[in-house]
């Protein structure tokens, strides 16, 4: 590692890092930065000397004042950018504090807070982070690529065009805040080393005409690049990122529908890649899925499954869903048949000329399609109910109040235990609420929901309510992915991530209890889920192969942990 990445190890054992930098220099250094945290000795070893105060700190009252000052804030913007802000200065002690908060502090730094920082980056922006790789700039992309912070040590990439953010649509560069939360929870979750990571935004322009004309937007003030203009710029980035980063994992992130699935599919056998909005979510959405039938007594081959949505996240769940039923038997062709998709013109039928590719591979036989349709044209979410009595809804559209009273309702009239998870986020999109799927299902639905909610109180019991949330999977995912050098991802390695997810839920234990683990256990849920990714990687042969045990050891020393290390000044050598 180089200056900005020392190593770090568990507090009890001593362990030094040499520096080249001194004096303000290092303090402007966030990776290196103590701030108050700094020993007299190193003070006066470093350059430091009178320009902290002179109390040496140690962490715990530094997390104790920092903890105070993020209390004061009045909003959860403020929370954010307080926590930008300590993100710019001294990572390790942000990386602490999130840590020790990890519960109310999550939903600041990822969702849905993220999201009303995307809204507003241009108006909140404080200092850069990452590389921004703009369209007229496609020619230096080889350059732009050298000049990241740590280029030589990057072996994790988050990518997005700021096209789809979460449900908020088109937020071109501000959609940088995105990859910047991903990879923090990266850190945070599977211990990756924040050196090592790189947050990129392909700024196309914007098709968002509040931003364009907002004097204060800090993007390329033009409208979007399409067609084959923007693949060829996609394929010199891609090009770009193979030749500074032979090893990377790149991953891709809030990419429109037109394109996400595109991309992925073009490029997954070229590169170590992934596309966290569609196998991701698949892949916990099915761990959540599998508690769930659990708990109900059932199987995933025996459901009956209706998705309110048909792009990215919704194809995601459905193809995750059909690899785990071919593993339980199925054929692929009998597991789409379980499947019902919903998009905003109704059934995903054989009987309509404007399905694309993927959607056509769901399309359910027309002879469904004779289910009476109250609006007069395709079948409704409501029809499809009525119709096939699903066991499990899910919604991924980002239609608030989509899952009506009436819609639920009649779905619970058929299935003892229906399975209920409105995914989209941030709160405002959710398609209900958990309190009223309580109530209409007389506190029969097993529930997820992609933002967080707090438990639910019915009939003098309270009911959890577990957080779908792609932070169970995509850490653990790219820390096995690292550690066993796998060259590829493929579907198993994400339904490996799903079982072990799981395992892990202590609805497995206790039926009453969340479907989802505490947040509090995710760094070693990621942990579990990378092991598991790991085997499936050597199972599917394209990782090295590792004893259980030799992969577990490696596993588990890549896992950076957020602690001051003992600072040295790197001497010059002299001939």
């Amino acid at each position: 590692m180089n200056d900005a990445a020392p190593e770090a190890a568990p507090e009890s054992e001593a362990q030094t890092h040499a520096t080249s930098l001194t004096g303000q220099c290092l303090l402007e250094s966030p990776l290196l930065n103590k701030g108050s945290a700094f020993s007299e000795e190193e003070r006066r070893e470093l350059g430091l000397l009178g320009l902290l105060p002179p109390h040496v700190a140690p962490m715990e009252e530094q997390l104790a004042r920092t903890y105070e000052n993020y209390s004061r804030k009045q909003s959860d913007l403020e929370r954010y950018i307080f926590l930008a802000s300590l993100h710019d200065r001294n990572e390790i002690l942000f990386y602490r504090l999130l840590e020790t908060h990890i519960r109310e502090m999550s939903p600041i730094v990822y969702t849905p807070t993220v999201g009303l920082a995307c809204q507003n980056y241009s108006h909140i922006y404080r200092r850069p982070r990452g590389l921004y790789i703009a369209y007229p700039d496609q020619s230096e992309t080889d350059t732009i690529l050298s000049h990241a912070p740590s280029a030589g040590d990057t072996r994790v990439i988050v990518v997005t065009d700021g096209e789809r953010i979460l449900g908020l649509g088109d937020l071109g560069i501000g959609g940088m805040e995105i990859p910047i939360g991903k990879l923090a929870l990266y850190t945070l979750c599977a211990g990756i080393h924040p050196a090592t990571t790189l947050p990129i935004v392909l700024d196309v322009g914007t098709d968002n005409e509040e931003l364009l004309r907002d004097p204060l937007y800090l993007g390329w003030h033009h409208h979007r690049i399409r067609g084959q203009a923007y693949d060829d710029f996609i394929e010199v980035f891609v090009r770009s990122v193979q030749r500074a980063f032979p090893h990377v994992l790149l991953q891709w992130e809030d990419f429109g529908k037109g394109n996400a699935r595109r991309l992925l599919q073009r490029y997954q056998h070229q590169l170590c890649t992934f596309n966290d909005d569609i196998q991701g979510t698949g892949a916990v959405a099915l761990a959540g899925l599998l508690t769930a039938i659990a708990v109900a007594g059932s199987r995933l081959i025996a459901q009956r499954i209706v998705i309110l949505g048909a792009g990215s996240a919704a194809t995601g769940i459905a193809e995750q869903c059909v690899a785990a039923m071919q593993l339980d038997g199925l054929t692929e062709e009998q597991a789409r048949a379980t499947i019902w998709l919903i998009d905003r013109h109704g059934l995903v039928h054989t009987g309509r000329q404007d399905l694309d590719d993927t959607k056509r591979l769901y399309a359910q036989p027309w002879t469904h399609g004779a289910m009476t349709s109250s609006s007069g044209g395709h079948p409704n979410l409501e029809d499809v109910v009525a119709h096939v009595h699903p066991t499990i809804l899910i919604g991924t559209a980002a239609e608030p109040a989509a899952f009506t009273e009436r819609i639920v309702r009649e779905m619970a009239r058929h299935v003892q235990r229906p399975i209920i998870f409105p995914l989209s986020n941030p709160t405002a999109k959710s398609e209900a609420s958990p309190a009223d799927l309580v109530a209409w299902t007389d506190g029969r639905a097993l529930i997820a929901t992609g933002s967080p909610y707090p438990d639910v109180t019915f009939a003098n019991r309270v009911i959890p309510i577990g957080q779908c949330n792609n932070m169970f999977i995509f850490p653990g995912m790219g820390l096995g992915i690292l550690a066993s050098g796998a060259r590829f991802v493929t579907q198993d390695m994400f339904v490996a991530a799903a079982q072990a997810l799981s395992a892990c839920s202590p609805a497995r234990q206790n039926p009453t209890a969340s479907l989802y683990p505490a947040i509090e256990d995710v760094r070693e849920v990621s942990r579990r889920v990378a092991i598991a990714v790991a085997h499936a990687a050597q199972h599917a042969g394209v990782a090295p192969s590792y004893a259980p045990d030799e992969m577990e050891k490696r596993i588990t020393a890549a896992m950076w942990k957020p602690r001051y290390v003992w600072l040295i000044r790197q001497r010059q050598h002299s001939y």
